[in-house]
């Protein structure tokens, strides 16, 4: 199979970086075959996601010992990069699980550690269920997991649950009986738990990223953590995700616009050759839209090595050092400052690759519309004009990131 080195994509983030991939690669592939047919007719991956965990994908970052692949945080984000070339939806439906991972990883509390690991070897995964809709502030949720004898009972409501409806475990957020911040694992389809795919964004339509209803869903002591904390670098990874997603997506787009291009028999009359793919003009585009792809690859994979020096500071001195606060102050950093030159890219890129292409770009059968529907969707997430001011702040006043935030009602 060819490597990223041979399609100018440039070198992975470590020297074995090409073998590890290569193990994947293939599953990439059958995903990027039906993406297109998945769009159109609004089906679900539920197929496609199990292939990864066949393969092992979502034990990345496990330890070989435990089955895993000791994957590196900048070997993780290379990969993603890769899976959304083949499909961004899939890629959003594991953001949860990954992070998720993260947690376990850092995890203070061994057996905790040791229990999830071995459930993660075992290719179970993780959806999200953090974000609700309404009014909401920092740390307060509407959701409630409250003492109810010898355990508990989790009622509520999330949205933008990516994730959960093709996982086994839901990890959520809530308030206790007394209003504190709790956290908890919740099997999906536990009685109680009603996962809807009630999702209608114009764009990453298939990530499921809808509705989650908690209705008397009873949980037991092991499954309930009463620190909320997440693990430290958590603003950076998540955001991280949406990069790699986003330089995935371009690269799928600088190669449907340049097989089109190929494929393209009729000109125009006032063109500049007898064949579009000869057009000095028409290269121009396809050249200038498969650059923008580069350079998101390549800003995205950079960023990466900052969160991958939390995680080795972390590990290193343990949690709460001052060397692992600054490391997380910087990761956060490089991640927001990478947020304005890749979601422009992309963007631009995604409109200006039909310049490249007559009418018949517009075709439903090339469904070349979905790359800037979901690049516009994943940019939407969290504004990137606040993660220009944190910069600007910085750069100007030293000013640190203020640490984690929510959202509550548009």
């Amino acid at each position: 199979m060819t490597t990223n080195i041979e399609k100018a994509w440039g070198s992975g983030p470590t020297a074995r970086y090409e073998a590890l991939a290569a193990r994947f690669r293939p599953v990439f592939a059958r995903i990027a075959a039906s993406a297109v047919e998945r769009d159109r007719k609004r089906r679900l991956p539920h197929e496609e996601l199990r292939w990864l965990k066949e393969v092992g994908f979502t034990t990345l970052r496990l330890p070989s010992s435990s089955g895993g692949f000791d994957a590196s945080l900048p070997e993780l984000f290379g990969l993603l990069i890769e899976l959304s070339e083949a499909d961004t939806n899939v890629t959003n439906a594991l953001r949860a699980h990954f992070g998720f991972t993260e947690d376990v990883l850092n995890a203070r509390d061994r057996d905790f550690r040791t229990r999830w690991i071995g459930r993660l070897a075992d290719r179970e995964t993780v959806g999200s269920g953090f974000s609700e809709s309404g009014e909401s502030k920092m740390a307060v949720f509407s959701t409630t997991l409250v003492r109810r004898g010898e355990g508990w009972l989790l009622n509520g409501r999330k949205f933008y649950t990516s994730g959960s409806l093709f996982a086994d475990w839901i990890n959520l957020g809530a308030v206790d009986g007394d209003g504190n911040a709790i956290r908890a694992l919740v099997p999906a389809r536990a009685p109680g738990v009603e996962i809807l795919d009630d999702w209608d964004g114009f764009g990453q339509a298939l990530s499921a990223s809808g509705t989650a209803i908690f209705t008397d869903v009873e949980l037991t002591d092991d499954l309930v953590a009463t620190s909320p904390d997440r693990f430290p670098y958590s603003m950076a990874f998540f955001q991280l995700v949406h990069l790699a997603t986003l330089a995935g997506l371009g690269r799928r787009a600088a190669d449907d616009v340049a097989r089109l291009v190929a494929e393209r028999k009729r000109v125009y009359s006032h063109g500049n050759a007898t064949r579009a793919g000869e057009d000095p003009q028409i290269l121009q585009v396809v050249g200038r839209v498969r650059g923008a792809a580069y350079a998101a690859g390549a800003i995205a994979l950079k960023a990466a090595e900052s969160v991958q020096r939390v995680y080795e500071v972390r590990q290193a001195e343990g949690s709460g050092s001052s060397a692992e606060t600054a490391a997380v102050a910087v990761a956060d950093l490089e991640i927001n400052q990478s947020v304005t030159p890749i979601t422009s890219l992309i963007l631009d890129a995604t409109t200006q690759l039909f310049d490249a292409l007559g009418a018949s770009a517009a075709k439903q059968e090339y469904a070349l519309d979905r790359h800037w529907r979901n690049a516009r969707t994943i940019v939407s997430h969290n504004p990137r004009i606040y993660r220009e001011r944190i910069v600007g702040d910085f750069a100007v006043n030293g000013t640190l990131p203020s640490g984690p935030y929510r959202v509550g009602e548009p």
